[in-house]
């Protein structure tokens, strides 16, 4: 894979050279650039941003810089290759782990890192006419920048590569995979501080933990993620899931859906 990061500051993403991201890139899984948008600016100030026409608070990123940086970065490719390009903003599409394994099969991105209330729309529109763009949203938050929404989006895809994590099977049982999110995980020592491993994990039966396991998924999911039991489509959970879920209060709507319980609330 190509990853291509344009950014006012290229020190933010100093840290796609460490753990898995980098180790990823010394192994030429991934080829990285960081680029400096000031680069194709052509005033002494190295300007990349204006007022908002209409008024308001804030500055907007100018377009022309942007314009130019992506039509560089698009022409170092291959003959025929597009970029996928991603812009960083708090209303884009939610970044999610499906979406995640999606982008990990693209060939090449570009993430273009928004700053102050944006970038100019303009650039998007004309973006869209030579290549395929999504913007990106990392949660229901608003950063100072989009370097580390960047960061983010380069480790959720690029640690689905293959040969980028040692065991891959880790990504079987991961939060978000199947809709659930990941049980609880215990070490060594089995007694901590007077708290002790359940005695599942210790009974050597991996029958009994798997089940174990599985129970806990879908108990921390209904407490701290109904919404993503609602969202699980009709069909796709176990007879002992269903069964654990009407338990919890969960009940079954006309569409087929789960419907929380009064007491369940989101975290």
């Amino acid at each position: 894979m190509r990853l291509d990061v344009v950014t006012i500051f290229p020190e933010y993403l100093a840290p796609l050279s460490l753990s898995l991201v980098g180790k990823a890139v010394e192994a030429g899984i991934v080829e990285l650039d960081v680029h400096d948008l000031r680069t194709w600016t052509d005033d002494r100030h190295r300007t990349v941003d204006d007022a908002p026409f209409g008024g308001g608070a804030g500055m907007v990123m100018a377009a022309e810089p942007w314009g130019r940086a992506l039509e560089s970065i698009a022409a170092t490719g291959v003959q025929g290759a597009r970029p996928h390009l991603l812009v960083t903003s708090p209303s884009g599409r939610p970044l999610t782990q499906a979406w995640a394994a999606e982008l990990a099969r693209e060939p090449w991105l570009v993430v273009a890192c928004g700053r102050y209330e944006g970038i100019d729309a303009r650039v998007v529109e004309d973006a869209a006419e030579h290549m395929r763009v999504d913007e990106v949203s990392v949660g229901d938050v608003v950063l100072a920048g989009g370097d580390a929404a960047a960061l983010v989006i380069a480790e959720a895809v690029v640690r689905l590569l293959p040969g980028v994590l040692g065991n891959p099977s880790s990504l079987e049982e991961e939060s978000h995979v199947d809709g659930v999110l990941e049980y609880p995980v215990y070490t060594r020592p089995s007694v901590w501080r007077g708290r002790p491993v359940p005695d599942v994990l210790l009974s050597g039966n991996h029958g009994r933990i798997a089940r174990w396991r599985r129970e806990q998924s879908i108990r921390r999911t209904s407490a701290r993620r109904p919404d993503l039991i609602e969202s699980i489509l009709p069909g796709t959970l176990g007879e002992a899931d269903v069964a654990l879920l009407r338990q919890l209060g969960w009940t079954f709507g006309p569409d087929g859906r789960f419907r929380r319980p009064p007491q369940a609330v989101a975290h």
